[in-house]
């Protein structure tokens, strides 16, 4: 395996993907000719790229949930569900924790004791399980366009069988599906792997079939720097454009402040559009994904609709193109089916009475979005000179450096020295820089800022600001103030 941010051959792809499909029985009803077929039967209003380029071009921000259930019957009730009663623009499927690490026998295990049981026992749906026929018995019993979403670092088969299933977006890449998932894969693994995932969508493209593809924008969704997941973010995007992916959507996380998370959703898609640009991949479509809090949430469902209409109106501001939602079950496990409608409609609710809204230009947004740009082009411009011009090379070196280092990842492979707190005003900043590649300047911006909370708490900068504010929101704050 020698990995470079190369387009695979034809020769390359297909000799692995005779072994890819051998890792489960169902990868034998993969007919990629017959697949394509498929695909062009998909009514536009079913197709995820064209909505979210329709969305796009009106300004709109498209809702969707995350979900998924064990059996296919009540995989689909849910979806329809989420869709009729939660009015959800964009519909996902959620696979199962087993298949996300490639163990279909145990997840076979998990459907057949639901289906004993009555009810789903697994987090999700085990789409390389249910195979092409099962995955299209979901597409065709839906009305909306279908998004994979998973976590999962060896994601091959799962890709082959939804896309020849007729979905049409596909959430993850080598990097954001590698450091916040898992702890000994390593990054070349995963990368060479997602590098295959990517060059199906491209061969899909190839033939005029245009499949989304997502990377997973929040990473560990804890405290993460904006210029630390555009960088992984930008990344991803231009492995994945090399393999010939046209339809692209980055994401970002929500930190909390309302002038952060605006400026860190403008930022994003005009680094990204510039970088594919200088890139070479000037013809790809960018389209942007904003998630909502990924970090602790109130136990309290009142209190929990409030962080969830306060990342709705962040996203809508902002103007992102989607929206991920969360639900009021967040601090209590998988929730309900209607409390997952609740949280979409909460949202839909928030957007609505902001469409026709616009937030102003103010000093602050532009200053935000002039140091997230800062950040990230030291970052980026970092990485391609450590991979002597190849941005795959470069992202294993650089997180080996800690030039690229996501806060609080699981991965052996993360260096794991920069710690982020937030300002006074509850901007996400940084108290320890680790290893970025940062101009002193930046160094010192972010000292400062430190320094001015604080001074205004009457308490030194400390790892406990850090703790603090890890659990504020679950505790109704935004910024960890001592008590």
């Amino acid at each position: 395996m020698e990995l470079k941010n190369k387009k695979w051959t034809l020769d390359q792809f297909f000799g692995m993907r005779e072994d890819v499909l051998t890792h489960w029985a169902t990868g034998k009803e993969v007919n990629l000719e017959e697949a394509f077929q498929y695909h062009q039967t998909i009514p536009a209003k079913k197709h995820f790229a064209k909505r979210l380029v329709k969305a796009k071009q009106k300004g709109e921000t498209l809702t969707q949930p995350r979900a998924g259930v064990a059996l296919i019957d009540e995989h689909i009730n849910l979806l329809n569900f989420l869709q009729s009663e939660g009015e959800a623009d964009l519909l996902p499927s959620t696979i199962d924790s087993y298949t996300r690490q490639n163990q279909y026998k145990e997840a076979q295990n998990g459907i057949d004791e639901s289906l004993k049981a009555g009810r789903s026992l697994l987090n999700g749906f085990p789409a390389v399980n249910h195979g092409v026929v099962g995955v299209r018995k979901v597409v065709e019993s839906v009305n909306g366009p279908l998004q994979v979403r998973h976590g999962t670092p060896d994601a091959r088969l799962l890709t082959e069988i939804t896309l020849a299933g007729g979905f049409t977006a596909y959430e993850g890449g080598g990097i954001s599906y590698n450091i916040p998932y898992a702890k000994s894969v390593s990054l070349e693994r995963t990368i060479y792997d997602w590098q295959y995932c990517d060059r199906l969508v491209g061969y899909y493209a190839e033939q005029g079939i245009e499949i989304n593809r997502e990377p997973f924008g929040p990473l560990t969704g804890t405290l993460v720097p904006p210029s630390i997941s555009h960088s992984v973010a930008i990344i991803e995007g231009i492995l994945a454009a090399e393999q010939g992916v046209k339809n692209i959507t980055l994401g970002y996380g929500q930190c909390g402040n309302l002038f952060q998370d605006i400026a860190a959703i403008k930022a994003l898609e005009q680094l990204a559009e510039e970088y594919l640009a200088k890139h070479g991949y000037g013809d790809c479509v960018l389209t942007t994904v904003f998630h909502q809090w990924m970090g602790g949430f109130p136990q309290d469902e009142a209190k929990a609709f409030s962080v969830i209409s306060w990342g709705a109106a962040a996203a809508a501001l902002a103007k992102a193109t989607k929206v991920i939602v969360k639900t009021p079950h967040e601090a209590l496990g998988i929730p309900t089916k209607e409390a997952n409608a609740q949280g979409l409609r909460a949202t839909k609710q928030l957007i609505n009475m902001l469409s026709d809204q616009a937030f102003p230009a103010t000093a602050e947004i532009d200053a935000e979005i002039a140091i997230i740009k800062a950040e990230t082009r030291c970052i980026l411009d970092k990485v391609f000179e450590m991979g002597d011009g190849d941005f795959a090379v470069g992202a294993v070196r650089a997180f080996a450096a800690g030039i690229i280092d996501v806060p609080f990842a699981p991965s052996k492979f993360n260096l794991n020295k920069i710690l982020p707190a937030r300002d006074n005003n509850g901007a996400v900043r940084l108290f320890e820089v680790g290893n970025l590649p940062f101009t002193q300047d930046i160094i010192d911006f972010h000292r400062a800022k430190i320094d001015e909370r604080a001074k205004f708490e009457g308490r030194n900068a400390s790892f406990q600001m850090v703790i603090d504010d890890i659990y504020a929101i679950s505790h109704g704050r935004l910024v960890g103030r001592p008590r």
